[in-house]
């Protein structure tokens, strides 16, 4: 049986709540953090406290940012006739390397999962139509992702968007089923961007 002095524990415990993160990678982590000069460690904590009390929820698109609205929305480069539906705002960051997109985001924060009981009205689709009735949109892009849920979230905005008379896509499948935008390289993201089509 491990037996660690109760703030290295403390440390090992917290690190194995992070996503991917086995208990042997946690000891590592912790061990590693333990042997950083005291200035790196200090850095590290206040990293993670400045990120968390710092980063909000951009009140026009959901992205994070630090300021509102974010560097996106408040680009008057940007063109706001059209909108580009992300799951995520990881998948912000996706599109946004293919520097391809110039137009707005609009971030649901997950998608419609009956399994999950997760269904229309727990993500920001009701924001989403606020935000189209309020802006001169001409075409909304789906981006979720090419999974089942991000399928059906698709289906259900196109379905309450088009009697609305805007043109309403989704990405073409250069990625693959089951695929996370977050992991998709720039090519694939672009290829996706430039073969969507009318839904």
């Amino acid at each position: 049986m491990e037996c660690f002095p109760k703030p290295i524990a403390k440390l090992i415990e917290e690190f194995s709540k992070l996503p991917g993160v086995g208990k042997k990678t946690a000891q590592r982590l912790a061990f590693y953090v333990l042997n950083m000069e005291k200035e790196e460690a200090l850095s590290l904590a206040n990293a993670i406290v400045n990120a968390k009390r710092d980063i909000k929820y951009c009140s026009i698109c959901g992205n994070l940012t630090d300021r509102d609205p974010c560097v996106i929305c408040s680009n008057k480069k940007r063109d706001e006739t059209l909108i580009c539906v992300v799951e995520d705002p990881k998948d912000i960051v996706a599109m946004e390397r293919t520097k391809e997109f110039k137009g707005l985001y609009h971030v649901l924060h997950g998608s419609i999962s009956p399994m999950e009981g997760i269904g229309p009205e727990d993500i920001r689709i009701r924001e989403l139509l606020v935000r189209i009735k309020n802006s001169p949109v001409k075409e909304i892009i789906l981006a979720t992702n090419p999974t089942i849920e991000g399928e059906a979230t698709a289906m259900y905005i196109s379905k309450l968007i088009k009697p609305m008379g805007i043109k309403t896509t989704r990405i073409a499948h250069g990625i693959p089923v089951g695929g996370d935008l977050e992991y998709a390289d720039e090519v694939t993201l672009s290829k996706a961007l430039e073969g969507r089509r009318e839904i």
